[in-house]
């Protein structure tokens, strides 16, 4: 048996106005994931446990049947894997957003969406003038970037940019959980302050300015942590080989260190560009070749972050014609069975622009097992299936036991 979860991440939502008071889902045409409904089993998983912020570092750990509470470190560490950037003992890393503040509020987590080439740019300029022998800047993707500062104190409370947009920077500043982290916290708010007077007039945010794009005008360091120390999913569960398939580095960190080769699509952005093609193609090629894949797609998480429902339905519709399509019809064909996975990993509801903790709608189909009565894919459906509401590690023993 082979197995591949496909995950639309920030997928589920709420019911919304504009669509009819439907969800993304309900709304989208979604063929394929209606007929994969039809043929699988069906049910709820709670992917954020108890007292845990819902970030896609917590949802996906959690998807793939790790305890988060004993094995997260922030996705700082995760994504830092990922980026090849070694992380030694006593090293804080953390996630660090270009982000663009506008009258003193933050506009957006994401700089509008910068390009690699302009964040590199801008990443290289802020090491050289901030970074010394105890704090470095690495350039990632976009707007998704890594700080690495020796002899941290991880007890911060920081706010990741996507849950305050609109909101005055200086209000949600990092702050320290005790005394010992005080020193920590307040050089990272000094970075803040001073990225933004070194980011302001460069050129790169000069030219964004002039062709109406939202200026890179501040960094955003959140998500502190060390190494974190997981078991490689094949120590865990009965998959010897797997591969992971993302555009994001946070999910090919997650990939390091669960024992998951990475596999690079040309063209996969993370946005609703991505080439779905792409992904479709490579996920079979790893299928054949391995005993797992997992398969994550960004882009609906994105364009519910952007409020944007008319592309969270276009992201979805994306998702089910360009890769479950093409990978349901093809696998069909092969003599070895193969077992389907599909959800995402939290909500991202348009209306508040940021995750949930709310359990997401999955799908499990195995061939030989008997359906349930679910005939269509959305947050409402599935909670007629078979399964239930699933916690912990229970979704994936579901999905890789024989029967």
């Amino acid at each position: 048996m082979k197995y591949i979860i496909i995950l639309g991440d920030g997928m589920a939502d709420e019911p919304i106005e504009s669509l009819g008071n439907k969800t993304p889902l309900q709304y989208a045409r979604t063929p394929s994931m209606d007929q994969l409904a039809k043929l699988g089993n069906t049910g709820l998983l709670d992917t954020i446990p108890k007292g845990m912020h819902p970030g896609s570092e917590v949802a996906n750990l959690a998807v793939l049947g790790y305890d988060v509470p004993k094995v997260l470190e922030g996705r700082g560490a995760l994504e830092a894997a990922s980026m090849g950037i070694p992380v030694f003992t006593g090293e804080m890393v953390m996630r660090c957003n270009l982000i663009c503040i506008e009258n003193e509020k933050i506009k957006n987590h994401s700089a509008g969406h910068i390009s690699n080439k302009e964040a590199e740019i801008l990443i290289h300029y802020l090491n050289e003038q901030l970074g010394n022998d105890r704090l470095q800047f690495f350039p990632g993707v976009s707007y998704r970037h890594v700080l690495k500062l020796k002899g941290g104190n991880k007890q911060l409370d920081c706010i990741p940019p996507h849950d305050v947009q609109g909101t005055k920077f200086k209000e949600v500043l990092i702050q320290a959980q005790n005394p010992e982290a005080q020193s920590t916290a307040e050089i990272l708010n000094e970075l803040i302050i001073r990225s933004q007077e070194l980011l302001a007039n460069h050129p790169v945010n000069l030219k964004r300015k002039a062709e109406g794009k939202d200026p890179a005008n501040s960094i955003w360091p959140w998500s502190p942590g060390y190494q974190p120390q997981m078991k490689r999913l094949s120590e865990m569960y009965p998959i010897r080989t797997g591969a992971v398939i993302s555009a994001v580095d946070l999910i090919k960190g997650i990939g390091v260190y669960s024992g998951l080769e990475n596999v690079d699509v040309p063209g996969a952005t993370g946005l609703y560009d991505t080439n779905y093609e792409g992904k479709a193609q490579a996920a079979l090629k790893a299928l054949k070749e391995k005993d797992f894949v997992y398969l994550h797609v960004e882009a609906s998480d994105e364009a519910g972050h952007e409020g944007d429902a008319a592309l969270k339905v276009k992201t979805i519709e994306y998702l089910d014609n360009r890769i479950l399509k093409t990978i349901m019809e093809e696998v069909e064909k092969w003599d070895e069975p193969v077992s389907i996975a599909l959800l995402p990993d939290h909500p991202t509801p348009c209306r508040i622009k940021t995750h949930t903790n709310a359990p997401v709608p999955f799908i499990l189909y195995k061939p030989g097992d008997i359906p349930d009565e679910v005939t269509e894919y959305n947050e409402f459906s599935v909670k007629k299936g078979k399964y239930g509401l699933l916690k912990g590690d229970e979704f994936i023993k579901a999905f890789l036991s024989s029967h």
